[in-house]
């Protein structure tokens, strides 16, 4: 699974009802809990054991997040990182070419020699966790809209900046919003920009069964890819790790994940939750799969199509899936009547308290936002969120174009994403080496701007300003063969030559930011102003109401911060039947076809004489995941990892909105398997006697 993830199936309509109708939700193996505030009795009570400091401080060191979306773990001294293969795809493919396909064959580094540099890839580990609620409150009481956005920028602004200090190359702070601004927590990381591939298996059993077997359980896969970081020109040492325990975990054996989830919507007030079912899944949902058949039929031109959308059909077809099982949890009558009824006793609760009435306005704010928004929100979406515009070229000219204006204001007055504290991330990202592919980036662009007349209207005046009296096909041609953005002295000569130079650049895409930029400015003030600030404030001051009713242990939504999630491994009753826990080597070699997307690759044809086909292949635990934990590390009692989380089943995509204890399980890639298949298979000996620390 990848952000934005984690999909469910209707649920049990009763169960559900309350469920949703608590007012503190405390089901076993719930929660995706901050490293600072564990539920450390709920934990001894369900499983007989609770993490100390010690262990959760080496726990939150030991574990990483990649600042993609994805989540992994450090398995040795010497900067061995393990994630998930769709996590480390876009490396994979960058680094392959149409003689060496790296996606369809696998990739071992049998010495460090032979280790390659990921273009585009930075690894954070996670040092420090400071509480900043005081600080940003007093920066933002009493201001509203503008003044409210530009005060809270200002405050992160300088929270990060003195955060990083003078070391923004190695570190990197986050101010995390959490409670839906309950809490304001500075997050210090430490950053790993040199970062390179080891190891990867072929996609064919990483993702094997592809799109049919997605979110569903038994699994045959070995979702695993292994990086290491480097500094200085040599592997990182770090001291904190988990050393890999290769018998992987019994059946009933407490577990526990920490990884990244990324977003949820446990919380979000009714009207949020209407919006989403509304208008933002079922519009996503069309246009998705719309894009997914045009990638299929991409894919059948040839070879090279084929691999260069690969990574690009796997994240679409991952996201459909998504986005369906959220908007059909949804349209659950139950739930939307649950969570009304829910919002309905903490307001009825506000009403009783003088000290909260403040609050008691914030639920029909936030909705009044929503619908102001409706009037330019799908222009809004086209423009500033450059959905019209799907191709690294234009993602490129824009971060050219505004980093010169940002970079020449006040720390404090610039948009977030080009705060001085964040400017190394900014520029590896812009001089990456990753490969761009014109004749893939004229199909993605061209289509996006046909949706983009689809839906603003051939009349519209942004319609008429990018695509004349041309086709979307011509302009993309016309936009990507006289672009020279993919040159990256083209791009480092424009960052610091600045605004004058990129005033005199010729480049298309260049020009077409600089024309179309200020009223994507004008859009995305506007948005702040009469939106983004309006839901952040009156979200806090329903935060603050939540605490004084149920009090101060509960968890947050998901916010791609480090969480702890702890459970057990089990299956689940799926109507009369019970799933099992494990799947096994051999089950593998059953399941196969010989066709895709249950075709084996060479490598485990020729050596399934070699294995041990008992061995646990793939397992479920009740642990709560969402996406972004894509790559996160299961861990024994002792620290060890047992296990490598990279889906959920098909009854966790609700996990958005609610967690079913019955039947939610993530999935995860047994260590058994893992050493196995290196063993046996892919004859990676140094890499696995390095994870297993001897």
């Amino acid at each position: 699974m990848r952000l934005p993830m984690l999909p469910c199936r209707p649920t049990r309509l009763a169960f559900l009802s309350s469920l949703l109708l608590s007012p503190v939700l405390s089901l076993a193996a719930e929660g995706m809990w901050t490293l600072d505030n564990p539920p450390t009795a709920r934990m001894r009570q369900e499983l007989g054991f609770a993490p100390d400091a010690a262990w959760l401080g080496k726990a939150m060191r030991g574990s990483a997040r990649l600042a993609g979306g994805c989540s992994g773990s450090f398995v040795s001294p010497e900067g061995l990182v393990l994630t998930n293969h769709h996590c480390v795809a876009e490396c994979v493919e960058q680094l392959s070419s149409a003689g060496k396909d790296f996606m369809k064959n696998g990739f071992l580094a049998r010495t460090r020699d032979e280790e390659q540099v990921c273009p585009a890839m930075e690894v954070n580990r996670l040092e420090a966790i400071t509480d900043v609620t005081e600080q940003v409150k007093a920066a933002t009481r009493g201001r509203e809209g503008e003044a409210f956005s530009k005060a809270f920028n200002a405050i992160r602004a300088t929270l990060t900046a003195g955060c990083v200090g003078g070391d923004s190359k190695t570190q990197r702070c986050d101010l995390v919003d959490l409670y839906h601004g309950g809490q304001y927590k500075l997050y210090r990381y430490h950053r790993f920009q040199d970062v390179r591939l080891a190891f990867a298996p072929e996609q064919s059993i990483a993702f094997f069964g592809g799109d049919p077997d997605n979110f569903n359980f038994p699994r045959y896969d070995l979702d695993m890819g292994l990086l290491r970081v480097y500094e200085n020109g040599k592997p990182a040492a770090v001291r904190d790790f988990f050393p890999v325990n290769t018998q992987g975990p019994a059946s009933g054996e407490a577990v526990f994940v920490t990884g990244h989830p990324g977003s949820t919507q446990r919380t979000l007030t009714v009207a949020q939750l209407e919006q989403l079912r509304a208008q933002r899944l079922p519009e996503a949902l069309v246009e998705m799969s719309e894009y997914r058949g045009r990638l299929a039929q991409y894919r059948t031109q040839g070879e090279e199509q084929a691999r260069m959308a690969n990574a690009e059909l796997f994240y679409v077809e991952n996201d459909i899936k998504v986005f369906k099982g959220q908007l059909e949890a949804l349209n659950e009558p139950s739930l939307l009547a649950a969570k009304r009824a829910e919002e309905a006793r903490l307001r009825a609760f506000v009403a009783r308290q003088p000290s909260l009435q403040q609050a008691s306005g914030a639920w029909d704010a936030i909705a009044t936002a929503l619908q102001r928004y409706r009037g330019y929100r799908m222009l809004n979406q086209q423009l500033e969120r450059a959905q019209a515009f799907n191709t690294q070229l234009f993602g490129i000219a824009r971060t050219l174009v505004r980093g010169a204006a940002e970079r020449s204001k006040p720390d404090a007055e610039r948009l977030p994403e080009f705060a001085e504290s964040g400017l190394p991330a900014v520029e590896a990202q812009l001089f990456s080496p990753a490969p761009v592919y014109p004749a893939f980036e004229k199909f993605k662009l061209a289509f996006s701007l046909e949706k983009m007349r689809e839906q603003l209207g051939a009349d519209a005046p942004l319609v008429r300003q990018v695509l004349g009296k041309d086709s979307p096909e011509q302009v993309a041609s016309r936009l990507v063969d006289g672009s020279q953005l993919a040159d990256i002295a083209q791009r480092k000569a424009l960052w610091e030559g600045g605004m004058a130079a990129l005033r005199q650049s010729q480049d298309p895409f260049i020009r077409l930011v600089l024309a179309v930029d200020e009223q994507a400015r004008s859009l995305r003030q506007r948005y702040e102003r009469e939106v983004q600030s309006v839901i952040q404030k009156n979200s806090e001051l329903v935060a603050q109401a939540r605490f004084a009713m149920t009090g101060p242990k509960v968890y947050p939504d998901a916010t791609f911060t480090l969480r702890l999630s702890y459970g057990r491994v089990e299956g689940w009753k799926e109507g009369d039947a019970q799933v099992p826990p494990f799947t096994t080597l051999g089950g593998t070699y059953e399941r196969a076809t010989g066709a895709e997307p249950f075709a084996l690759p060479a490598s485990w044809l020729a050596a399934k004489d070699k294995l041990d086909l008992a061995k646990p292949f793939n397992l479920v635990s009740s642990n709560d995941i969402i996406g972004g934990n894509s790559g996160s590390p299961m861990l024994n009692a002792r620290g060890e990892l047992v296990g490598l989380v990279f889906d959920g089943n098909i009854h966790s995509i609700g996990g958005a909105y609610w967690f079913e204890s019955a039947r939610n399980r993530t999935v995860a890639v047994n260590a058994a398997a893992i050493a196995e298949a290196m063993d046996r298979i892919y004859g990676a000996h140094a890499l696995l006697k390095e994870m297993r620390g001897h």
